[in-house]
């Protein structure tokens, strides 16, 4: 259940991008009474998210699959993904994936980092220019070293954990 604080900090937020709400709602220090902007708040709350829903790690993937002209099935060899955990991936909406399972995709489709980021995003992750296995892994898609086994010689070097092994 929501609670106050969490409308307060809504509509503030929302502020900044629609003026509906007056500005006074938020700073009163009287009690108010929510429920008339509870219909506003989940209208403009739906169309938020309607806005700016991206696609997700499903589309992008399998739109670059289609954009590179590769298979299915080289793919996800390539990533060193088994046929049942890629099925997983087609199959179930709501599955998650680990970030080196999308990091395996992007060597195997031979992403540079713009596209690579673009997936990551897609399933809530992304590179960091503060760690050091994700600048490993910056580092090879500049220098376009997408072998999944040269990459994990260079996390190796840095005694970091490969990327092989994936299962999630």
């Amino acid at each position: 259940m929501l609670d106050e604080k969490f409308f307060l900090q809504m509509q503030k937020y929302v502020e900044n991008y629609i003026d509906i709400i007056p500005v006074d709602v938020c700073e009163s220090s009287e009690k108010v009474d929510y429920s008339i902007h509870k219909e506003i708040e989940l209208i403009e709350l739906e169309d938020f998210i309607e806005d700016n829903r991206k696609p997700t790690l499903k589309e992008v993937l399998f739109n670059l699959i289609d954009e590179k002209n590769t298979s299915d099935a080289d793919v996800y060899k390539k990533a060193g993904i088994d046929r049942r955990h890629f099925s997983k991936i087609r199959s179930n909406p709501d599955y998650q994936v680990g970030k080196n399972t999308v990091i395996a995709f992007a060597l195997a489709l031979e992403l540079n980092k713009k596209e690579t980021d673009k997936l990551l995003s897609s399933a809530g992750y992304s590179l960091s220019e503060s760690d050091t296995y994700d600048l490993v892994i910056q580092f090879c898609l500049e220098k376009k070293v997408y072998n999944i086994h040269d990459v994990n010689q260079a996390l190796d070097y840095f005694s970091l954990k490969p990327l092989t092994g994936l299962h999630s």
